[in-house]
């Protein structure tokens, strides 16, 4: 393939962006495409350049770019149920235009891609473990005692926990981690809850609603699990308390159990050495909230 120069690669780039940039993130993925023909880039390093190039172009100019993740699995068969051709351009900037909507995408705010390629796969990963804990959810039924729908009902109690949890938390910055292991697929959730100087807590809406999801199938399917946080405060030791999942509800680790959980190699089951300047405790009454109910499915 002839090497095209860089202003040719920069107008076929541009041609194909609508306010948002479909970024093949990896070289697998960069692979994938090669194999079009109309798909000019054959280095993923240079593309990469090119791409940042742009954004850095767009934004000088004012314009505000998305960068969404770009599948060629995916394109492959958005093409083939829309019966379009995958190997001209404007086929690409449809399914760009498609991912704006509904795929994974984080607006370009100056960041070097070294910095955003990962922000963007993190997201990917959040959004495709949201859909998956969504789908098993969903698909719990209905309570044979009560009628009651098993995954709403366990939704509404996981956000209720996550309120008590935040609410009983120390101040400042707040790292939960829930991760639960009885499903097909062992999931994890991140979530962070800032707290602005007048006390309020900062959520970001999808990563709290994502959190719930994976809590609420943890309790509706009795899975083994647990869900851990780590709250910073500026001049205080760090903390880290947690619950294991029990039942519907959530059971206090002791402290020693938080520090084992910390303190030991996953895989080989060796000790880590335990951080200076953190306080592993027991955490806060949770209330009846907390507690397993006498509702069984």
């Amino acid at each position: 393939m002839a090497h095209t120069d860089h202003q040719t690669m920069r107008r076929v780039l541009r041609r194909e962006i609508a306010g948002t940039i479909g970024l093949l993130t990896d070289e697998h993925d960069f692979r994938a495409m090669r194999r079009y023909r109309t798909f000019t880039f054959d280095d993923h390093a240079t593309y990469l350049k090119q791409v940042e190039d742009l954004l850095k172009t767009r934004a000088a100019q004012g314009s505000h770019t998305t960068v969404a993740l770009f599948d060629p699995q995916e394109y492959a068969e958005f093409c083939a149920e829309a019966g379009l051709d995958p190997d001209i351009p404007s086929s690409r900037t449809r399914f760009t235009a498609e991912l704006a909507g509904t795929g994974p995408t984080i607006p370009y705010d100056g960041r070097p891609l070294t910095e955003l390629v990962p922000a963007l796969v993190d997201e990917a990963v959040r959004q495709a473990t949201w859909e998956y804990a969504s789908t098993l959810l969903a698909h719990l039924g209905s309570c044979a005692s009560c009628g009651e729908d098993i995954g709403r009902g366990a939704f509404v109690r996981a956000s209720r926990l996550l309120v008590r949890i935040l609410d009983t938390a120390d101040p400042g910055n707040r790292h939960l981690v829930c991760s639960i292991t009885g499903t097909p697929e062992a999931l994890v959730s991140v979530l962070h809850a800032d707290e602005n100087p007048d006390g309020a807590t900062q959520l970001d809406e999808a990563e709290a609603l994502e959190f719930t999801t994976v809590l609420a199938l943890g309790l509706a399917t009795h899975s083994p699990g647990g869900l851990v946080m780590r709250t910073s405060a500026p001049g205080a030791p760090d903390r880290v308390y947690g619950w294991r999942l029990r039942g519907e509800g959530l059971e206090p680790l002791t402290a020693g159990e938080v520090f084992d959980a910390y303190c030991t190699d996953i895989d080989s089951g060796d000790l880590i050495s335990p951080e200076s300047d953190v306080d592993y405790c027991a955490p806060p009454d949770l209330g009846d909230t907390g507690q397993t109910t006498g509702h069984h499915h």
